[in-house]
């Protein structure tokens, strides 16, 4: 068995993976997109993404895709599928994005293929798990013997996994996620307190379950890593992308501002039509993500948007 692990994406949490993984004193290649920031990388051995992080002497870093060994894929999931024909067919491919595939509305795993698949997501800051802070994550993966063949190879002492066989339910929990932190964010930015936020957190689970159980995951997955801690740490943390972004919304700043200063990308902004598009399909309703996704698209402000949640017809939880 080839034992390199190759991590495809050299972003932030790409860059965090690899130069954790290489720590633990396993082989391992990142793979970045250009040869430029290859040479930077190489010749500094600077994280350019993570401030202050240094990556270790037995991490190479190639602008040329690996051909064999295991594959953990760290790109926008709006990239995935144009990268999927270059990565080794060989070994076994772990998808580490977030978010769903704008035209077909697809999870990852739903296009990506292939029988040694698997989902690695979690609560996890890309610069807490670089400097070796403890963390836990979630492996899912229909297939059992895969499950603890990838536990047993990509836990570290400061990293946690957790098995799970639903690779659905773990998705989809990455990626609803980000747009309920933008709601979050925009009722922390205008001022709404945290009784606000509480319950806004606690209904975006609610709809997320339901969506979950409509595409063939399971419930429980939805309340444990990838779902509840992947949704508390993002709706909660100064550090979230999508948080930050819906704070500055509901201060008053348009999307078109907040985007503007932003190099990397923020998942939720593409992923909220996606995901309530998926949601009606399926015949699910998801008003958080409703919301966010008019107020996204300038169809409703801060104040009409908050109106409209709070105002639905009442009923039992």
């Amino acid at each position: 068995m080839n034992d390199q692990i190759n991590v495809i994406g050299a972003g932030a949490w790409g860059t965090a993976l690899a130069v954790l993984l290489a720590r633990a004193g396993k082989r391992v290649v990142l793979w970045a997109r250009t040869p430029e920031m290859v040479a930077e990388m190489a010749a500094t051995r600077a994280a350019p993404r993570l401030p202050g992080i240094m990556l270790p002497d037995n991490l190479a870093v190639t602008a040329d895709m690996p051909q064999a060994g295991t594959s953990l894929v760290v790109v926008p999931t709006q990239h995935l599928r144009a990268l999927l024909p270059r990565l080794p067919q060989s070994g076994p491919l772990v998808l580490c994005c977030k978010g769903l595939e704008i035209g077909s509305l697809m999870l990852p795993p739903e296009f990506a293929g292939g029988e040694r698949l698997a989902v690695l997501t979690g609560p996890n800051f890309a610069h807490e798990v670089a400097a070796g802070l403890p963390a836990a994550a979630v492996l899912a993966t229909p297939d059992e013997m895969l499950r603890a063949e990838l536990i047993g190879r990509l836990r570290t002492d400061s990293l946690r996994l957790y098995g799970s066989p639903d690779m659905l339910g773990a998705a989809l929990g990455g990626a609803a996620k980000n747009v309920i932190a933008i709601a979050a964010g925009v009722v922390m930015g205008a001022g709404l307190g945290e009784n606000a936020r509480a319950a806004l957190i606690t209904r975006g689970l609610a709809e997320i379950a339901r969506l979950a159980l409509a595409i063939g995951g399971r419930a429980e997955t939805v309340s444990g890593l990838s779902g509840l801690g992947d949704l508390l740490l993002t709706c909660t943390g100064p550090s979230s992308r999508n948080y930050s972004l819906g704070f500055a919304l509901g201060q008053g700043s348009s999307l078109a501002a907040v985007l503007g200063q932003r190099t990397s990308v923020t998942e939720g902004v593409t992923t909220a039509p996606a995901l309530l598009s998926r949601a009606q399909r399926a015949g699910v309703e998801m008003p958080i993500t409703e919301a966010v996704t008019r107020l996204l698209a300038g169809e409703r402000t801060v104040a009409q948007t908050m109106a409209g949640l709070m105002g639905r017809a009442l009923k039992d939880e």
